[in-house]
Order: C-alpha cells, then sequence, then structure tokens
C-alpha cells in the first residue's frame, strides 16, 4: 500500500509518490529542465516577465486568428494567471482584431461552486467576473465576440461540455497549482475503491466537467494567492473542465511564473511528462499522454530545491 499524505492523510497527492521520484525531481537544476522536452512535450523558457506574459497573451491571439464562420473555435483559458488577461484586449484593440467577424470563441476553465451551484459575477473571487473585468469588457464593443461565445463552467455542464464538440478548441491554457493541478482537476479523496490506491489514469481521465470537492491543499493555496490569506472566503467547491475536455483541444499550454506552484512542484511535473511517468495523485502528469503539450517557464521564476532558511 502507497504512503498515506502528509498534509491530508484522507487524500490522495504528490507526497504518496515514490520516495526515488522525489529525489530525482530535487536534483533537476533549470539547465537539467531545459532537456526534458520530448515528441508532444516541449519546455519553453523565459528570461523576463514581460515576454512572459506577452508570449502567453499572444497565444489568445494565435487562437482567434485560426478561427472563422466556417471553423469557429478559440482558446480555454485560466484565472491564474491572470496577468496575461490585460495584455489580450489591449493587443485585439490595438490590431483591430475583430473577433466578432471570426466567430472566435472563449472558454472559462472552471468557477467556484457554492450551495451546490456556480457563484454569480457578483461574488469577489468569481472567474467569469475576473475574465470580464480584465479582458473581455475591455475589447472595442465593435471588435469584441457575442456573449454567446463566452462559455463558462455554470448553470447546465453537460451543456458546457457540449461546446468542445460544436466549436473547436485550438488550445488550452493553464497554470498549475500546488496539488498539480490544471483547472480544479485535484487528486481524489482516498477512501472507498481509491482507499489503497489512487484511480488509474484511464479512470481519471474518463472524468468530464464536473462539480468536485477541493483538496485542502487547493483551497489553503487560492486563500494566499487571491483572498490575502482569509481562508473562509474561499469555498471548498468548484465547476471544472475535465481531461475528457481538456482531450479535444489541440495543444495544452502550461504558464508557470514561480508564483504559484514552487520550484519542487514545477520541476516535478516536467519530469514526470517527459518521462512519461502517469500518476492520478499528480494530475498534471497525466498530461503525459496527451499528443502536445507544452511547458512555459519564466526562468528566474523556477529557483532551486536547495535548502535555504528563512
Amino acid at each position: 500500500m502507497r504512503k498515506y499524505s502528509v498534509v491530508a492523510p484522507e487524500w490522495w497527492d504528490y507526497t504518496t509518490i515514490d520516495d526515488e521520484l522525489v529525489k530525482d525531481t530535487a536534483k533537476l537544476t533549470v539547465k537539467d529542465m531545459e532537456q526534458l522536452s520530448r515528441p508532444g512535450f516541449k519546455v519553453v523558457m523565459y528570461d523576463t516577465i514581460e515576454e512572459f506574459y506577452l508570449a502567453e497573451a499572444l497565444e489568445y491571439i494565435e487562437a482567434w486568428k485560426k478561427s472563422s464562420p466556417d471553423n469557429p473555435g478559440g482558446i480555454c483559458g485560466p484565472i491564474g494567471p491572470t496577468e496575461q488577461l490585460p495584455l489580450v484586449a489591449r493587443i485585439v484593440n490595438a490590431t483591430g482584431l475583430n473577433l466578432k467577424k471570426l466567430d472566435a470563441h472563449f472558454w472559462g476553465m472552471d468557477e467556484w461552486v457554492q450551495d451546490g451551484k456556480a457563484v454569480g459575477v457578483n461574488h469577489p473571487l468569481s472567474f467569469a467576473k475576473c475574465d470580464k473585468e480584465l479582458c473581455f469588457d475591455r475589447i472595442d464593443a465593435k471588435l469584441r465576440m457575442p456573449a454567446k461565445n463566452l462559455h463558462f463552467p455554470t448553470g447546465d455542464l453537460k451543456a458546457y461540455s457540449k461546446t468542445y464538440d460544436q466549436f473547436h478548441c485550438f488550445l488550452m491554457q493553464g497554470g498549475q497549482g500546488d496539488t498539480k493541478h490544471w483547472a480544479f482537476n485535484d487528486p481524489l479523496p482516498r477512501k472507498g475503491k481509491y482507499a489503497k490506491e489512487p484511480p488509474t489514469p484511464e479512470e481519471y481521465c474518463k472524468l468530464s466537467t464536473r462539480i468536485v470537492n477541493l483538496h485542502p491543499i487547493t483551497v489553503m493555496q487560492n486563500a494566499r494567492t487571491s483572498g490575502g490569506g482569509n481562508i473562509a472566503l474561499v469555498p471548498t467547491q468548484a465547476a471544472t473542465v475535465g481531461p475528457v475536455e481538456t482531450w479535444k483541444a489541440d495543444k495544452v499550454s502550461i504558464w508557470q511564473a514561480g508564483c504559484h506552484d514552487n520550484a519542487f512542484g514545477m520541476r516535478l511535473t516536467t519530469l514526470m511528462l517527459s518521462k512519461k511517468i502517469a500518476d492520478a495523485a499528480v494530475p498534471m502528469s497525466l498530461l503525459s499522454n496527451h499528443p502536445n503539450v507544452q511547458f512555459n517557464f519564466f526562468r528566474p521564476g523556477l529557483g532551486s530545491c536547495a535548502v535555504e532558511m528563512h
């Protein structure tokens, strides 16, 4: 039987992985990480934070340029990071990119849930509110896509999931949380049939858009990054895009500036994807089975796993 989590024994998470994998991860230098690309998985480094977020914003533009009335589609994007969002609006306005004419689309990848349903834009932590305020409401009305082309995992989640068949998701963009998730694809609780072993990669990858219970690490992280540490403000459930929809995206692009997950976590998932080690206790590692994944790093944000007391 595998180790119990040292953080939340009732859950699976990355602290239950093999000790040798932990040791190999901690040894990785930034130069080592640059060598971990393989066919289907690319590691890209940026030396300035300005270049990093501009490149992330340009992925929106490149995805929308592929859309047309005959093949409408676009990008699924995250909240975390958010720094790219105002840049997206500025580029659209400066270049006159007519999203309405292109029939461009956008998917929000997740939303908080309270009392069994997704929160509205009046909630201070609403992801849809953030997307609109930082990006879409800033786009010139003549260029802006219609509201019906914005898809958020609220209300009928089956209808949301179907939009990935109705429109072409050229790119799914995301960040990586402390639980090594994309969107809110957290590790599962350690109970029932998963009391001794986590779900197999095949089992986990059958999950589609759904309401999930959040791992305690995720709740703590979001209190720190979005709520000034006020954990009472953070819901413990969310609606999230699943692996099923993720595999319908042509490409998955993960952006890590070093302000969400830490030095060890960024190294761990990079190594696991490079070596095709898929483990549902480390959900991001499941992307090793996706045919086109890119990890993007702000090189100075990678830090090291050396002991340093503060």
